[in-house]
């Protein structure tokens, strides 16, 4: 597989600040893209970040077919970086791509494009830890036609991102609360696809929660308004009498690729772990009976973020609110160690690449 590369005459990096990074506020040199025409993807090209043309009339614009993944890049050396998970990211990509009538991406094309672009921009790669590279992989309909209908054209670009770690000040649990009149998704939906319009449909509700005081929403089932399903931008664990319990997946729950690291990793300590439906209510009764140990989300932005607190209905779930806890501090160091080479990768998860 060929891909041409076009290298920009002048760096921005001198340009950045590493020790002030905001999340997703400042990007590397270059980008990947790929065009889909005629029944087929083009050449891939790698090219100076900059500014993308298009037509008023794009079909993303106003029938929203448009899906992303996100995954970080890790400096483990001076001579290897390591992507977390690529081939698993590249199946919902696809998985994404087929929900939403778009067409798949090989995955050797996948994999080399994301090789080259983080190989050339290596030195963006934050080596400080708990820092990374954010990388944003993209697709939307490109054909210029009004028309609802399933596009001819589509775009493919991957961008990146160097990162500080989530949270400026240490783990700071996060405070939840459900929602009395929005849902996520239904089954049927396209709430397990990674579409862009599954988050614009979050955001009001979302700052609705905000404005009193809550972090995000927690969000319940879209026909009995009781099963808990996940959370803004990550899936959720609950650690109840010693089980690790996570709503399982419906069809309207994003299949986290952090989600499953979670799973694999509690199964290897010995930890029973239960996928299933979990009420609301459940939640609250374990509380009531001392037997809800911890709370926490994971996805791949924090990797692991604690929840403090819970609202439902009037009820109000404490947990600590200062810290997180033992079990999701481990968790966190596990997984992060692995993403950083300081763990033996006993599951096969990193994806090195060298810079020459």
């Amino acid at each position: 597989m060929k891909i041409h590369i076009t290298e920009t005459d002048q760096s921005r990096i001198s340009e950045v600040d590493f020790k002030n990074l905001q999340f997703g506020r400042v990007f590397s040199d270059h980008m990947l893209e790929m065009v889909y025409r005629d029944g087929q993807w083009q050449e891939p090209e790698i090219k100076p970040y900059g500014p993308v043309e298009f037509k008023p009339s794009m079909q993303a614009l106003h029938y929203g077919q448009a899906i992303f993944e996100g995954m970080k890049a890790y400096h483990v050396d001076d001579e290897t970086i390591h992507l977390f998970r690529p081939k698993d990211h590249h199946r919902r990509l696809n998985n994404s791509a087929h929900r939403m009538c778009m067409p798949k991406i090989e995955e050797e094309v996948f994999l080399k494009g994301l090789e080259k672009l983080i190989a050339l921009d290596h030195q963006w790669v934050p080596k400080e830890r708990g820092h990374a590279l954010y990388v944003r992989p993209f697709m939307f309909a490109s054909e210029e036609y009004l028309a609802a209908k399933v596009s001819n054209e589509y775009r493919f670009y991957v961008i990146t991102s160097p990162v500080a770690a989530y949270y400026s000040e240490g783990f700071n649990p996060v405070k939840l609360t459900t929602s009395e009149k929005f849902v996520r998704a239904v089954r049927g939906g396209t709430g397990e696809a990674k579409a862009a319009g599954n988050y614009a449909a979050s955001f009001l509700p979302a700052k609705t929660a905000q404005k009193k005081g809550f972090t995000q929403v927690i969000w319940l089932d879209a026909i009995e308004n009781r099963y808990i399903e996940e959370v803004g931008t990550m899936n959720i664990f609950f650690l109840m009498n010693g089980k690790l319990v996570t709503p399982e997946l419906t069809g309207s729950v994003l299949p986290g690729i952090t989600r499953r690291s979670v799973i694999t990793v509690a199964k290897d300590w010995g930890i029973d772990v239960e996928e299933r439906r979990v009420s609301i209510d459940e939640v609250i009764e374990s509380d009531r009976a001392g037997k809800l140990e911890e709370v926490f989300g994971s996805g791949t932005a924090a990797v692991i973020s604690p929840v403090g607190l819970i609202h439902h209905d009037g009820e109000t779930i404490r947990l600590d609110e200062e810290k997180i806890g033992p079990f999701a501090k481990k968790m966190f160091d596990t997984i992060t160690g692995i993403q950083y080479g300081k763990l033996a990768d006993k599951f096969n998860w990193t994806h090195p690449i060298s810079i020459d």
